[in-house]
């Protein structure tokens, strides 16, 4: 459909700074990269990460279908994994079905997009997370997701393609907000009070398996990546800042031997 006003500037410099970074997991079609750009350049988000693209990166296809979206592709990532993607985001809310054996929030569009913008107000980097066409997110992926996001529809046929997912999180995004010129990105929170990104969550994670590995904390091996998942997901649930991932860390290297016993007070030497 026809809309673009021509008077208007370039498209690029109509983009909202603080918006999401839309990731890609896996993406099977160049056609549907492109008309994801498409939506998100309609809706004023131009921060786009793939991670794996079936048939590569960059993909001729992907530019066709953009239908003018360049400046999205032109800085489009590639990722190995989603770990990688987000690795520097604070909060990531993922569109995709709920799983059973995961507790997680499951937010409507508008009300995921209200917690996004309020954790923009509070200086974190933000992601919207969106699975394969095919195939939903993995475990370990969508682990490392705030909430998830679960959009109404006729359960009688509730099937989306990529870019009608990505533009009814990115309008959504468009009409909780002001115009990019009327509300300029916040500054970013600093120090020790802002938000652990997913990378520093990811490393304490890691520094606590590892410790528990080390002493035998899983009852047999088959039952350590449920346990993992479970653990994982607590943490997830609560809005860690860099402060607490630093304390956690510190709590387990206290306990595992990591640093030197301290003696309680009066004792004997």
């Amino acid at each position: 459909m026809a809309g673009t006003d021509r008077r208007k500037s370039r498209a690029a410099d109509h983009v909202d700074k603080g918006a999401p970074a839309v990731i890609l997991v896996r993406p099977q079609l160049g056609e549907n990269i492109g008309t994801a750009a498409r939506a998100m350049l309609n809706c004023g988000l131009s921060e786009l990460r793939l991670v794996e693209p079936r048939d590569g990166w960059p993909n001729v296809k992907a530019l066709g279908a953009a239908s003018g979206a360049d400046t999205v592709l032109s800085g489009a990532r590639v990722f190995a994994t989603v770990a990688d993607a987000v690795s520097d985001l604070n909060l990531v809310h993922a569109t995709t079905a709920r799983p059973r054996e995961m507790l997680k929030p499951v937010l409507a569009p508008g009300a995921a997009i209200e917690a996004l913008r309020d954790g923009a107000r509070r200086g974190a980097r933000l992601g919207l997370l969106f699975g394969p066409e095919k195939a939903g997110l993995r475990n370990e992926e969508l682990v490392l997701a705030d909430a998830i996001v679960s959009i109404p529809l006729n359960p009688a046929f509730a099937s989306l393609n990529l870019a009608q997912a990505v533009l009814i999180m990115a309008y959504e995004w468009r009409l909780a907000g002001a115009a990019p010129e009327e509300e300029p990105p916040p500054p970013p929170a600093s120090g020790s009070a802002r938000p652990a990104t997913k990378d520093e969550i990811l490393h304490l994670f890691e520094h606590l398996e590892g410790e528990l590995d080390a002493r035998g904390f899983y009852p047999t091996p088959e039952m350590r990546p449920r346990m993992v998942l479970n653990m994982r997901n607590m943490f997830e649930r609560i809005s860690l800042t860099r402060q607490d991932v630093q304390t956690l860390r510190g709590v387990v290297r206290a306990l595992t031997g990591g640093r030197p016993r301290r003696e309680p007070p009066g004792s004997a030497d």
